[in-house]
């Protein structure tokens, strides 16, 4: 159906449809932009999200970085940043494809109303001013009839008056006829201008006003169609992403399908492996016969001094995973502190601080960094050299002298990591010396040297744990084990048969004495097994001092005794305590 047809007197509906339809467009348009908005509001807010979540550079997020859902975790974000990637590409499609194009198709689609309006208007102008034209012959035509009549009712009037001189009857006569001519005259004229307008208005409603609206309705098509299109772009520019998002989930659901439970397993061993031997079995201690404390294979420590106790105290210490947490786990305090060293990366150079397979293992990475560097450094010397070479063949190119302090100083390079690379390995050889597995042998033959009942020596890696479990490179004030002083000793001793000297700290019935008072400067939680929490300003006893491992023991009453880092406490020891 056409407009012009149809609706050729509906003038002002079609220019206030056609009005709806641009706003319309423009409402459409609005709603575009603000999807595409939030798109890149919801793309900026996951990429925040990814970011936020990514392990930061410090050495706690590189070893958790070696577990499997760790890296899948990573993964994971990594393919979400991407996921995000996609959304803004749709905000940049919906900006380009639709918004961009109905912004600049609204300008064109404004122009081009106007015009189709304005000569709409001018022909309706045109017609109301042949209309008026025709009214005025119209009137014209009618005035000059009735002045006509007039002159002709005067002219009678004048005949048949007797009175009346024959001069004014020529007079009124031809005033008669004069009005009769003019009113044939506005008669043709009137008659003229009618079929002159009749054909304008002819042409007006059945060609000029259907032309105008014909233009109109093909605008409003192809104003319909151009949303049409603009909405289905609307749903294909989501649609071009889905095999990149498709891809990003599959690669999400594949980093999640790689964690393997037993290989982080495994890497929690090679994490946390210290290279130390569990203790050996506890010889049985005769107390029917004066017998001599010596070293034993079997201890968990360096021998101490010999003291002398009354028999039925003198106990074996027991391993610290049995009964009575608070007292008999406190050696895993020290394991946790060489654990945490380990995860931040602090300690000396050499690792000493570190356990014998954690140490060896932070050598060989060590010495791996300056192998990596030495190679690096002997790459640019090979380049610059060539580099050299070519300058003195082609002394045009440039000057052979001027590589020759960065070769000097490359060599200097090389020198201190080669230097560096023999101070680690000398490291390295040494904790490989000392592991366990190597001198296994060694340790389980049981042949320690006795001279004269007094001293024994170990230089094995154990004899390298201090009494609390703490690893250190300096050798222990204790390594000496001095023998029991016994008043009826026995004339063969058996060395086999004898018990290592074990430390008081983990017997169940004899009590610490205390050595000092300490005061609490910060409050301490003490989460860990084995320590003791403390608020700020609390006094405590001291029962045994910080042996270098950062941690002071202390009691609170006769069933509360634990650990708590040395730094948080001011300690005071007594003045026997000191001289001891």
């Amino acid at each position: 159906m056409s407009w012009g047809s149809e609706l050729w007197d509906q003038f002002d509906n079609l220019e206030k449809h056609t009005q709806w339809g641009i706003e319309f467009v423009e409402k459409y348009t609005k709603f575009v932009k603000e999807r595409s908005e939030i798109e890149t509001n919801y793309a900026k807010q996951i990429r925040n999200l990814s970011k936020k979540y990514q392990p930061k550079k410090n050495s706690r997020e590189e070893e958790e970085s070696k577990y499997t859902f760790c890296k899948a975790f990573l993964t994971t974000l990594n393919e979400l940043n991407d996921y995000a990637g996609q959304h803004e590409v749709i905000a940049e499609n919906l900006t380009s494809q639709i918004i961009g194009e109905l912004t600049r198709y609204l300008t064109e689609l404004k122009a081009e109303r106007k015009s189709h309006f304005h000569d709409g208007r001018k022909a309706q102008q045109h017609i109301e001013s042949s209309w008026k034209q025709l009214e005025s012959c119209k009137r014209r035509f009618e005035r000059d009839c009735k002045e006509a009549d007039r002159a002709q009712q005067y002219f009678e009037k004048m005949d048949a008056d007797i009175n009346v001189t024959k001069a004014d009857v020529e007079k009124a006569r031809q005033q008669a006829q004069m009005r009769h001519q003019m009113a044939a005259d506005s008669k043709g004229d009137y008659s003229s201008y009618l079929q002159k307008f009749n054909q304008e208005q002819n042409e007006h409603y059945y060609t000029v006003i259907p032309n105008i609206f014909q233009k109109l309705q093909d605008m409003e098509e192809r104003r319909i169609e151009r949303i049409g299109v603009c909405m289905k772009t609307f749903s294909d520019v989501d649609r071009q992403v889905l095999p990149i998002v498709g891809k990003c989930l599959d690669g999400m659901t594949k980093a999640a399908e790689s964690i393997e439970p037993k290989t982080d397993s495994k890497q929690v061993v090679e994490s946390y492996k210290s290279g130390f031997e569990p203790p050996g079995d506890v010889e049985f201690e005769d107390y029917g016969q004066t017998m001599k404390r010596t070293a034993s294979d079997t201890s968990l420590s360096n021998s101490r001094e010999g003291k002398e106790k009354p028999a039925g105290k003198s106990k074996g210490k027991l391993w610290p995973f049995i009964k009575n947490k608070n007292k008999l786990s406190l050696k895993l305090i020290t394991l946790n502190s060489q654990v945490r060293n380990l995860i931040e990366g602090s300690g000396p150079e050499d690792f000493s601080h570190l356990p014998p397979e954690q140490r060896r293992k932070k050598l060989q990475g060590k010495l791996d960094e300056l192998n990596k560097d030495i190679q690096k450094e002997m790459d640019q010397r090979d380049a610059l050299t060539k580099m050299k070479d070519v300058y003195v063949k082609n002394p045009q190119m440039g000057d052979p002298a001027s590589v020759d302090p960065r070769l000097s100083e490359i060599g200097q390079n090389i020198e201190k990591l080669q230097f560096e690379v023999q101070k680690f390995e000398g490291w390295l050889a040494e904790v490989e010396e000392r592991m366990p597995s190597k001198s296994d042998s060694h340790r389980r033959s049981g042949l320690y040297e006795t001279q004269n009942n007094t001293t024994v020596s170990n230089n094995c890696a154990q004899d390298r744990e201090s009494p609390d479990g703490s690893y250190t490179e300096e050798q222990n004030s204790e390594t000496q084990v001095k023998a029991n002083p016994n008043p009826n000793p026995n004339p063969n001793p058996n060395p086999t048969s004898s018990t290592p000297e074990f430390d008081d700290e983990f017997d169940d019935e004899e009590t610490l004495p205390t050595i000092g008072t300490c005061k609490a400067l910060y409050p301490f939680e003490g989460h860990n097994e084995g320590t003791i929490s403390v608020a700020e300003g609390e006094l405590l006893y001291v029962i045994e001092e910080d042996k270098g491992d950062g941690w002071t023991r202390v009691r609170r009453n006769e069933d509360e005794e634990g650990y708590v880092p040395t730094s948080y406490v001011e300690v005071f020891l007594e003045t026997n305590a000191k001289d001891s």
